[in-house]
Order: structure tokens, then C-alpha cells, then sequence
């Protein structure tokens, strides 16, 4: 899930052809531009459909505050951003540099959280395989042998072997189906590439971006055609604001993955993980890995994912986050690809074991062969008091009956998560084409497994660079906007339980009183029909009806909602 970029193949072949796009006329209308912080928005102040943070801020204003920690499962983050220092969570009972475990907790120096995508040699894993081809090829001498009989399994070896066979569906239907679509791909990425060579000369600078390019006249006719290109596409993705060189990494890193997945059906994935970390992964005992460089060589979604939830507020710079008295742990097991189940677990559980109550998880992955490993964790959670906050997902699916991992369903426990929430992502409805409607055309649904809608298109938030910003969309944007609102509400009312807080933002979610799109379609469906609250996303909600929760009342029974079918803010 962790893409930079939201890229679906579809769009991007339509969008390109084996040469430049040629033409102003190919290039899609913008309804309506979404400034800088629009998700923190009210509708009757702002006219956005944000979830009215300042109204929530006047409605707790002089009640006193407690420090959250929050820990984001991520790729790393930026520890020298100006926007983010001063919010880093530091281990109190580690002392910096000394090279010891002052605090006895099994992880050496871990100032600012975990690595444990790291080697005991500093160095770390930038970019992994996909879990599909690792659980193929990792079972197909098995379920492949002379001899074997599908027909005579039971249990978990039934279920590990319908896992596989899902697996070897999704790898070989990859490689068959997918060749003429990445080559095609390749050749955009060229073209792009090309175009931006081009401008780049034509304009005399290194970075620009859409806005940029639109009020450029071209000189010649080559440099005309270059932008007509790159502008259709800046357009087509809603990136007017994200740079050249943003937008061009994304597109590689899309086309690598594509890459991957044809190779997955002819050879076994290299084992990226393994050649650093170099732990036992098959032994859950052997969980003392890693180091502590949570920036590492990968912080992009990371620090975006962290500016959205807890960025300084109120200083004048860059941009604000939405909980104001948070202090955010950073946590690294998410790499360029799928994420393995055993460091999702450990970090889990770190985040537990050293004073989360919040926890934000912007990945998801297809399968988990040690989903009895994350269970386990979750459940670990749930018994310490710690809510888990996952994206639903980027796929335009119905996570009811498609799968996408972690979820709450504990399988191997045979109960559900009571401390879980999944995030969908909205937009506003008349921001541009492709996300309007109110929710993204990218986001994953379901009415029983996402809880709530929360903004997760064109979301401005903190970049590696140490003073840099842009937009980033997806439902791992969406995540942290309410994780943001969790914290916020633990700051002002630290009783509530995660049950509490889960039910309150349900609960106070804002009912749109016209229908949505579903999400990959044109067809218009009520939002109650694809989430379980049926709403958005309302700080100022939420935080009215945490005010009347006394810290002795059950999940169950919190008051019904009173808020009115449509009003938003």
C-alpha cells in the first residue's frame, strides 16, 4: 500500500500514448482547486468538507491536556524537520550514543523508537518483495510434490495450501496478463522522463510543478508538446503542487513494482530482508533485531504520514498538525513493497511496551502466512489498552470480502478487535476530477470492515528535507487524519478507553445527506451502504459527544449520535 503516489495502470495507460500528448485540449478540467489544509476545514466556515478542527479546538479550550504518544508503523521519518523535532518522542530511559540498553528492553539506543528493518551494521532495507510471490514460491515445492493430494487436507494445512493457491492465482495471472500493460508503462515512464528533460531546459530550472508548468510558454514547438504531456498527467492525477521530481519517482517506483510482479511467477523474490536483518525470521523468539536509524534511506510516506498527524502547531511554519500535545514514536517495518508479518508484530508490540495509545498503520498487504504472529499483537493491544488505527486501502475494493492485512478479524484467536478502527478516504465533492463525490476514486470499502471516511486526497503535510512540504493522497493519508483526532481526544479526555474513543468517532461521523460515489465507479450509492458509521470524519463532534462520557460508561452504551443527517460542521 505504500505507494508515494496513488498510480492506477488504467489511468496512466489512457493517459499516455507511445509519444508525447499533444494538444491543450486533452487536458482535464479542474472543478475546483483544494488549498493547503483543506481536510482541517469546516463546510459552514470554510466551504470544505475537512473535519472542522477548529471548532473542536474552541469547544476544549482551557480544559487541560495530557501527552499522547502516538507510534506510526511506517518507512521512517525526517528526525531533523523543522515542523517535526520538537514533537519526536525520546525514550526517557535511554541515554543517546552510549551503545547500551539503559532500559533493559531488548533494543539498544532506541531513542526515538525502532528499526526493524535495520542490520546490527547500520545499514537498512529500502525496497522488498511482495508477500504474493514470497507465500508462492516459499510453498510451491510443497503443494507441488509428486503425490499430493489437495483433497486430503484439513485445518491449517487446508488453509495454508487455499492461501497458496490464491497466491500462485494472483502471481501467474500477474505475469500472463500483465506483459503488453508494462510495456507500455515502461514507455510512458520514458516519455515522461523525456518530457521533463525537455522542460526542465525550456523553463532554465531543476524543479517545477503543475502550477508552474500551466503559466509557462513554450518557445518551440518540442518544448509545447512536452508540456502538454506532463501538464495532462499533473492534471489527470490531481498533482498541480507536486514537483517534477516527486511526481517521477513515484511513476518509477510504480513501474518497479509492476516489474516485480510479472518476475514474481519465473524466480523466487531475493530476499531483501533477510540479506540485512540476518535474523531467524521463522522464530518469533528471535525479535532483538534491527537498530535505531528510524530515519533510515526511505523517510517519504513516514514523515508525511507524521506531519499529518502531530506536526507543531501554531508556529508560523509549514504547516500544522492536528493534535496539539502528542509526542510520536517512530517505528520502521514498512519498506518499498510488503511489509513481513513478524516485524508488523514486534512493532505492535514495541509500541505497547513502551507507552502508545495510539497507533497508526498506513500499509496493508494481500496475504499473511503469519497472520497468527499479528493476531497475537493486536490482541496484545487490546489487552493493554492501546487502539490500532489501520488504511483500508488503495485498491477501489470491497474489503468485506476482498482481503487486505491486518485486519481486526483475529482468526487464530477466534474473536474480533475491539480496539481497531479501518479508514476509507474522502475528498471534498467538488475538488477535481477523479476524486470528487465526496469520497476518493481510489479508496477501499466495506460496511462491515471500514469504521469511517476521513480526508485523503491532496492532504499538505511535512517531506523529508528538513523544510519541505507537498501533497500526498491516499487512504494512507486518510489514517493519520484520524489518528490525529484520537490523540486529540485522549489529550482532552484521557479516560476514554479505545473502545470509548472508537464509538465516539463513529458514532459523531457525519451523515451526508445526498448519495457518494463508489469508489471505482460512476455509480452513486448512500455512504452507509460502503462503511460501517456511514459518515465522515468531525473533530468538532466527536469532541461535543466526548464531553459527555463518563470514564465508567461501556462502549455499548454511549449515547446515539444527535447529530443531523447532513450537517457537516
Amino acid at each position: 500500500m505504500k505507494l508515494h503516489l496513488i498510480l492506477p495502470a488504467g489511468i496512466l495507460l489512457a493517459a499516455f500514448s507511445f509519444g508525447s500528448v499533444s494538444g491543450q485540449g486533452n487536458a482535464l478540467p479542474v472543478k475546483r482547486d483544494l488549498p493547503k489544509g483543506w481536510h482541517l476545514g469546516d463546510k459552514a466556515k470554510d466551504g470544505y468538507y475537512g473535519i472542522s478542527l477548529d471548532k473542536a479546538y474552541e469547544f476544549v479550550k482551557g480544559k487541560p491536556s495530557k501527552t499522547v504518544i502516538v507510534a506510526v508503523i511506517d518507512s521512517g521519518v525526517d528526525t531533523l524537520h523543522e515542523d517535526l523535532k520538537s514533537i519526536l518522542w525520546t525514550n526517557p530511559r535511554e541515554i543517546p550514543g552510549n551503545g547500551i540498553d539503559d532500559d533493559k528492553n531488548g533494543y539498544v539506543d532506541d531513542i526515538h523508537g525502532w528499526n526493524f528493518l535495520g542490520g546490527k551494521d547500520g545499514s537498512s532495507v529500502k525496497e522488498d518483495s511482495y508477500e504474493g510471490a514470497r507465500v508462492y514460491h516459499n510453498l510451491k515445492a510443497k503443494f507441488t510434490a509428486p503425490g499430493f493430494n489437495a483433497v486430503a487436507l484439513k485445518g491449517e494445512e487446508k488453509e495454508e495450501y487455499d492461501m497458496w493457491k490464491k497466491a500462485k492465482d494472483r502471481v501467474e495471472g500477474d505475469a500472463s496478463g500483465g506483459g503488453a500493460d508494462l510495456l507500455f508503462l515502461k514507455r510512458a515512464l520514458e516519455t515522461s522522463q523525456k518530457n521533463d528533460s525537455l522542460l526542465r531546459k525550456a523553463m532554465d530550472t531543476t524543479t517545477y510543478n503543475g502550477k508552474d508548468l500551466e503559466t509557462f510558454v513554450p518557445s518551440t514547438t518540442e518544448a509545447q508538446k512536452a508540456k502538454s504531456g506532463m501538464l495532462y498527467i499533473f492534471k489527470a492525477f490531481n498533482m498541480m503542487e507536486t514537483s517534477n521530481t516527486e511526481f517521477l519517482e513515484g511513476f518509477e517506483e510504480f513501474v518497479r513494482g509492476e516489474e516485480k510482479k510479472k518476475e514474481g511467477a519465473e524466480k523466487a523474490p531475493t530476499d531483501y530482508r533477510g540479506n540485512v536483518v540476518k535474523d531467524n525470521y521463522s522464530d518469533f523468539s528471535d525479535r532483538f533485531y534491527g537498530n535505531n536509524d528510524v530515519m533510515a534511506n526511505t523517510p517519504m510516506h513516514g514523515t508525511h504520514v507524521t506531519g499529518i498527524i502531530a506536526a507543531q502547531r501554531n508556529n508560523g511554519i509549514g504547516m500544522d498538525g492536528i493534535a496539539d500535545n502528542v509526542k510520536v514514536m517512530m517505528i520502521r517495518a514498512v519498506p518499498d513493497g510488503d511489509e513481513h508479518d513478524k516485524d508488523i508484530a514486534l512493532a505492535i508490540r514495541y509500541a505497547v511496551d513502551n507507552g502508545a495509545k495510539v497507533v497508526n498503520m498506513s500499509f496493508g498487504k494481500s496475504f499473511s502466512p503469519e497472520k497468527k504472529w499479528v493476531d497475537e499483537a493486536v490482541k496484545y493491544a487490546e489487552t493493554n489498552g492501546v487502539l490500532l488505527v489501520h488504511a483500508a486501502g488503495n485498491d477501489a475494493a470491497n474489503v468485506d470480502s476482498t482481503d487486505n492485512f491486518p485486519n481486526p478479524n483475529l482468526r487464530t484467536i477466534k474473536s474480533r478487535a475491539t480496539n481497531w478502527i479501518t479508514v476509507g478516504a474522502s475528498s471534498d465533492p467538488l475538488a477535481e476530477p477523479g476524486f470528487n463525490s465526496y469520497t476518493a476514486s481510489f479508496s477501499n470499502y466495506g460496511k462491515q470492515e471500514v469504521d469511517v471516511f476521513a480526508p485523503g486526497t491532496k492532504i499538505y503535510s511535512t517531506l523529508p528535507g528538513g523544510n519541505t512540504y507537498g501533497n500526498q493522497q491516499g487512504t494512507s493519508m486518510a489514517c493519520p487524519v484520524v489518528v490525529g483526532v484520537a490523540a486529540f481526544l485522549l489529550s482532552y479526555y484521557p479516560n476514554l478507553t479505545p473502545q470509548q474513543v472508537k464509538m465516539v468517532i463513529e458514532k459523531s461521523a457525519v451523515v451526508p445527506d445526498e448519495k457518494v460515489k463508489l469508489p471505482g465507479s460512476e455509480q452513486m450509492v448512500p455512504l452507509s451502504s460502503i462503511s460501517h458509521s456511514g459518515g465522515f470524519l468531525n473533530a468538532y463532534e466527536a469532541a461535543k459527544l466526548a464531553e459527555t462520557i463518563k470514564a465508567d460508561t461501556p462502549a455499548k452504551k454511549l449515547p446515539k449520535s444527535t447529530l443531523k443527517k447532513g450537517n457537516k460542521g
